[in-house]
């Protein structure tokens, strides 16, 4: 049996932090955690249309759970990032039953007062979500990872424009390094499918790099246009 020599290590009581806690997301996925952020913040949703827009959101490769979805939801909630609120669905319509005595206890059912809509629980975002949205929308780790930097652009509407040219900028750099990096291992390959597979990995970062610089051109334009101050309408001629 080994021994460890413990005497150099003193017991320490724990001291508390007083400094105040700095936002930060407050799960394991933030990349999920943004996505849920970013369709909430749309409209309240409930848990199975949440699911859906996700799907739509981060794609086909990337298939969101229920059992993934609501441990993240009830992060969010105990953060205080969401909160819980009722949606009502809309009625179930009455089908047309092709018979007399079916259409009449039809227009019957149509005539009763409706004591009481089923309704759904939904996920309405709050302030604090608010503001872990914004977080995470200009978290820099994103320029590194293909797939927080495509969410991140997807959401990228609710940035302000310095905001955006500062993601877009901030992946440009890390594509140019990739493109560096990819130029300076090209060496002997064993095979033309190996250098084949090299020149595609390093043509598809060429052409990602001409995309993002054309955002930032359009981005700058359009900045540009929007901060040119309006030239006075002349009203007359003067003496």
């Amino acid at each position: 049996m080994y021994r460890f020599d413990t005497s150099q290590y003193t017991s320490v009581a724990p001291t508390r932090d007083r400094r105040p806690p700095t936002p930060r997301t407050p799960g394991k996925d933030p990349v999920l955690e943004l996505a849920i952020l970013g369709n909430l913040k749309q409209q309240p949703v409930h848990g199975y249309e949440l699911k859906k827009r996700l799907a739509d959101t981060l794609g086909p490769l990337w298939g969101v759970s229920f059992g993934s979805l609501y441990p993240a939801l009830r992060r969010l909630e105990r953060a205080g990032a969401i909160e819980v609120t009722e949606a009502e669905e809309p009625a179930t319509p009455i089908p047309s039953t092709g018979s007399l005595r079916g259409e009449a206890a039809t227009a019957r059912l149509r005539r009763a007062p409706i004591s009481g809509r089923r309704t759904r629980k939904a996920y309405r975002i709050t302030a604090r979500g608010e503001e872990l949205f914004a977080e995470l929308l200009r978290d820099p780790a994103g320029a590194t990872d293909d797939r927080t930097f495509a969410l991140q652009l997807s959401f990228c509407r609710w940035l302000e424009p310095t905001d955006r040219i500062e993601l877009l900028q901030r992946r440009r750099a890390e594509l140019a390094d990739r493109l560096a990096r990819s130029r300076r291992s090209r060496g002997p390959a064993l095979d033309r499918y190996t250098r084949s597979l090299a020149e595609h990995r390093t043509e598809s970062v060429e052409r990602d790099l001409a995309w993002i610089d054309a955002l930032i051109d359009e981005e700058r334009r359009l900045g540009t246009s929007e901060d040119a101050p309006t030239e006075p309408q002349e009203t007359g001629a003067t003496a």
